[in-house]
């Protein structure tokens, strides 16, 4: 598998819910990684907590974990070399992928224990 730098990105993550036909809200764009995704059941935003309205369906708490890249669009086990330890400790993960890279985010109150099962996998943090 190979070895990964990760940098903890700043910020608290929400990942928030719309309909499937609603428009982009402005509050998306900003500070922080941003992920737009739609699906015909969905409208997915994920972004920094601080800009999702309180009324919006949202699961918050994420920390925000970016895979140094970039990464040719042909490598494999990329993603798998860091989703797997931290999957084989119990530890839950949302992964999004752009062009040149990956982001991995896992709740924020685990990410002392996932630092420590990627250290121990072989990986490298980036403060």
């Amino acid at each position: 598998m190979p070895s990964v730098t990760l940098k903890l990105l700043d910020g608290d993550y929400v990942v928030s819910r719309l309909s499937p036909t609603a428009a982009i809200p402005a509050w998306a764009d900003g500070e922080g990684f941003v992920s737009i995704s739609r699906s015909d059941e969905e409208l997915s935003i994920l972004c920094r907590a601080e800009r999702v309205p309180a009324d919006i369906r949202q699961d918050g708490g994420w920390a925000c974990l970016k895979l140094q890249g970039p990464f040719a669009f042909d490598e494999t086990g990329v993603v798998l070399s860091v989703v797997a330890p931290l999957s084989n400790a119990g530890l839950g993960v949302f992964v999004v992928s752009t062009f040149d890279g990956d982001h991995l985010l896992v709740k924020r109150a685990a990410i002392d224990p996932a630092k420590a099962q990627l250290l121990a996998a072989g990986h490298h943090w980036m403060e």
